[in-house]
């Protein structure tokens, strides 16, 4: 019996370099891990690239990685290894998901993953913050830099006078580490100061402090008495409280919900810039950085603070009482020891007609009575805040009134220190003006100011009014602000800020409404998910600050006169002669709304199939009915946005805009299917309902005339479809008759062709033959040519034994006739001369042998010469 035969499978085939041999990066592309574990000992920072060699990111990321590994080799240690092939370790002991993944070591700490943009900058970037995780901060002025830069800082004070170094710091540096393995876009930047008059300036006093600064909000000092000092609770710490004014968005661009998480938290105001992140300064992104800090500053009492006033932050430590006394000074009525916090609190209206609010701005502050001893930690945190606002709303009814003009300032005791009360201070606003409040002055200020104690008796004397207003009670105060100061805390439309790349992420600005032929990448669009609609900063305009504040002002107001966006189809272009017209944004109102014509509209999609089967039955429709009367038109929904009120969720729709009133559209059913009749019988009885009276005779007669109209068009569209029937027939005889003459041409072509072939047979054979020949007759000409030449040697040297036999011949003579004159006997001339015959034949059989017949004639004509002698 016979076997069943085994599968038989092709072994994968060896893995080859992925990378160069003269990389900088060490390409283990067996996937030796083990290896790769084993060169991670010997280096203090390790890049490791886990790649596929089928995966077109990874060979895309090659390149990036060899550019960052040529300027960083001398520094870190590069390494590549294979993680696909099935035989290596890493893909034994390693399971990715997705190739490339990046991973890098700080010494024992690790892995850190980067998940960026696989753009050699960023990479470097990233490198770069994992090698020197803390920025050292060794003046004044350096501390400012790092204080007022967009990104939240962390500063850590240690006095570096033990070995090898102080209690805390290892834990600090780890943290720092831990801040970029939760966070890969490094938003935290961590900074060591070991100059204790330097830590002074953010009040940290004793070594080991970690103080975490905020723009907006009250600047925080690490609480070692509540929670254990580690790295992973310095980090969480930090991530829990940092300050995010302006968020980097960077998708990776694959399927996830990133905007869409972000876009649902409410508006957004999106900005496109260039950006390079190894590069020095960022001018532009600094004057974002501005105006994002003065939308957030709600706390306007930055600008009273001395020392430092460019890091816009009030609320820090810094800001002690005496430095505060010392340059202003305050009536002895309003004694304040600490600048407060302050939030801002919008009372509901009073009733659903009413167009009134009530905003309080509720703050934390200490008295004067019983002075503590010096705070060195933030003036308010999270307990006193709660408690504040608790103490508020118990109290809210005593604010509560229907129109006020004057400003109510109230004083809570606290619950948990005698040293402090809580102040409010509230004045009515009209919902009108509530958005155009530019500034302190629009609510506060005014002539005369009320305060009202509750809670506590005959304690008007220490009322203390809000710390934004004291601008109106103290002139000398000189707050600088501009219209976009605070904006964020008094109104309900507030914008969330995000910044983009525009050379990685400039197609999302073009979905947007970016122009493509732009070459200044610089765009910013304001998305309101939740209303449907999105604004576009003039592009015409530059990417200023001033620009900027107006676009935010005009969204924030409560009738925003900015303009929506609709995106339209730019590959539209109108041809004279088309059946259906194709609407876009641009074009919609003037085609539906405006046209003294009934509208047929069908919303459809590039990607629909359901959809094109519908373009013939339009283009028949479209026929049919009279132009004059009529419009069949199309929009592509992907490409152009459309009003709300006329938007869909299902494709195709198809609506009907009578033309006595486009706002009553009506939509075909979906129970019905689309064809001609169906379509037709739909028209015809809407276009023929009357607005709103019943129909009179005129009406009647009207009507008929339009049906008597209607038919007598649809006659002559019969007629034109007869007529060009019989062209078409006409047509289509003709058509016959090309295609037969074609065919008997074909076969005539198909004969010349088998005779062209047969041709060129035969002149392949006697090409093929007089090659040959030729072959035969250029060997006959070599041998001929040999031969010459060996004939030519042979002449030459003949030549030459010529000469010879003449040289010696003479001097034979010569001693001939010496010995004549000495008479010896005729027998030795003859002895001699058989001698000489010797030597001759003996000298010619020495020179060659291939010419006998001439030497022998030679020595003939020699001896009878000699004989005659």
């Amino acid at each position: 019996s016979c076997s069943r035969a085994k599968d038989v499978t092709m072994p994968a085939k060896l893995p080859m370099n992925f990378f160069s041999t003269r990389s900088p990066v060490i390409d283990l592309f067996r996937g030796q891990l083990d290896y790769a574990d084993q060169l991670r000992q010997n280096s203090e920072i390790v890049l490791y690239f886990f790649y596929a060699p089928w995966c077109g990111q990874s060979i895309a990321a090659r390149e990036e990685i060899e550019r960052v590994a040529s300027r960083l080799s001398d520094q870190v240690l590069f390494v590549a290894v294979n993680c696909w092939w099935n035989q290596g370790k890493c893909r034994k002991q390693k399971h990715f998901f997705y190739f490339p993944v990046i991973y890098l070591y700080h010494q024992s700490f690790g892995p850190i993953e980067y998940k960026g943009p696989m753009s050699a900058v960023y990479i470097e970037k990233f490198v770069r913050r994992v090698m020197t995780p803390l920025l050292y901060i060794s003046s004044r002025s350096k501390l400012l830099d790092f204080l007022s830069n967009y990104e939240p800082g962390v500063v850590g004070f240690f006095e570096f006078n033990a070995s090898p170094q102080p209690p805390g710091y290892l834990t600090f540096f780890t943290s720092a580490l831990h801040s970029l393995k939760k966070d890969y876009l490094g938003t935290i930047r961590f900074g060591v100061v070991t100059d204790k008059r330097v830590a002074e300036e953010i009040s940290l006093v004793h070594s080991g402090s970690v103080y975490l600064h905020r723009h907006a909000n009250t600047s925080l000092i690490y609480p070692k008495d509540i929670l254990n000092f580690t790295a992973e609770n310095i980090c969480k710490w930090a991530l829990e409280n940092r300050e995010m004014l302006i968020r980097w968005l960077r998708p990776h661009g694959g399927k996830s919900l990133l905007l869409n998480n972000e876009l649902k938290k409410g508006p957004a105001l999106l900005i496109f810039i260039p950006y390079n992140p190894l590069a020095e300064i960022h001018p532009l992104l600094d004057e974002i950085t501005k105006v994002a800090l003065e939308y957030h500053k709600c706390n306007k009492s930055q600008a009273a603070e001395p020392d430092l006033q460019h890091v816009g932050d009030c609320d820090s430590p810094a800001f002690d009482s005496s430095v505060a006394d010392a340059d202003v000074k305050f009536p002895d009525p309003f004694p304040i020891a600490k600048s407060p916090c302050c939030n801002t609190v919008v009372l509901p209206q009073w009733h659903s007609i009413s167009r009134t609010h009530n905003v309080c701005e509720l703050c934390v502050n200490q008295t004067l009575g019983v002075k503590p001893n010096k705070v060195h930690v933030p003036h308010c945190n999270f307990l006193e805040i709660e408690a504040a606002l608790d103490s508020f709303y118990l109290q809210e009814h005593t604010f509560f009134q229907i129109i006020s003009n004057t400003i109510e300032c109230s004083n809570f005791l606290s619950f948990y220190s005698p040293f402090s009360y809580y102040t409010a201070c509230c004045r009515t606003v009209n919902r009108h003006f509530l958005s155009f409040i530019s500034s302190e002055k629009t609510i506060f200020q005014t002539p005369k100011v009320a305060f009202s104690s509750h809670g506590k008796k005959d304690s008007t004397q220490f009322s203390v009014p809000h710390i934004e207003d004291r601008n109106c009670f103290f002139p000398d105060l000189n707050i600088s602000s501009t219209n976009i100061t605070g904006l964020s805390c008094r109104t309900n439309k507030t914008l969330n800020l995000y910044l983009l790349d525009s050379n990685l992420f400039w197609i999302y600005a073009e979905r947007l409404g970016a122009s493509r032929s732009t070459h200044l990448k610089e765009f910013a669009a304001i998305v309101d998910l939740k209303e449907e609609v999105h604004y576009v900063l003039d592009q015409n305009q530059s990417l200023v600050g001033p620009a900027l504040e107006n676009f935010i002002k005009n969204f924030s107001v409560l009738y925003s006169p900015l303009k929506r966006h609709l995106v339209a189809d730019p590959s539209v272009h109108v041809h004279e002669e088309q059946v259906v017209t194709e609407v876009t944004t641009s074009t919609f109102h003037q085609t539906v709304f405006l046209s003294a014509k009934n509208v047929l509209l069908l919303y459809y999609a590039q990607w629909c199939g359901f959809c094109a089967s519908l373009n013939h039955i339009f283009i028949q429709l479209a026929r049919l009915l009279p132009p004059d009367s009529f419009t069949v038109a199309r929009i592509d929904v992907t490409r152009n946005d459309l009003p709300w009120e006329f938007m869909t969720d299902r494709l195709p729709t198809i609506l009907f805009f009578p033309h006595h009133r486009k706002e009553q559209s009506v939509k075909f059913p979906e129970d019905f299917s689309v064809n001609l009749p169906n379509l037709l019988k739909f028209i015809l009885y809407h276009s023929s309902l009357s607005p709103s009276e019943p129909c009179t005779k005129e009406c009647l007669h009207k009507e008929s005339v339009l049906q008597q109209g209607h038919i007598s068009h649809l006659e002559r569209e019969i007629q034109k479809l007869r007529s060009e029937i019989n062209a078409l027939h006409q047509a289509h005889d003709q058509l016959e008759a090309q295609l037969s003459e074609a065919r008997r041409e074909e076969q005539r072509l198909q004969q010349q062709k088998h005779t062209l072939e047969k041709q060129h047979k035969t002149l392949q054979l006697h090409s093929e033959q007089l090659q040959t020949t030729y072959d035969q007759k250029n060997r006959e000409l070599l041998e001929m040519a040999e031969k010459l030449q060996e004939l030519a040697d042979a002449s030459e040297n003949l030549l030459k034994e010529n000469t010879l036999l003449k040289i010696l011949v003479a001097s034979r003579g010569g001693k001939l006739q010496s010995k004549d004159e000495t008479k010896e006997p005729l027998q030795s001339e003859q002895t001699l001369a058989e001698d000489n015959d010797i030597s001759f034949s003996t000298g010619i059989a020495a020179l060659g042998e291939k010419r006998t017949d001439n030497i022998d004639t030679i020595e003939t004509e020699h001896s009878s010469g000699n004989r005659t002698e």
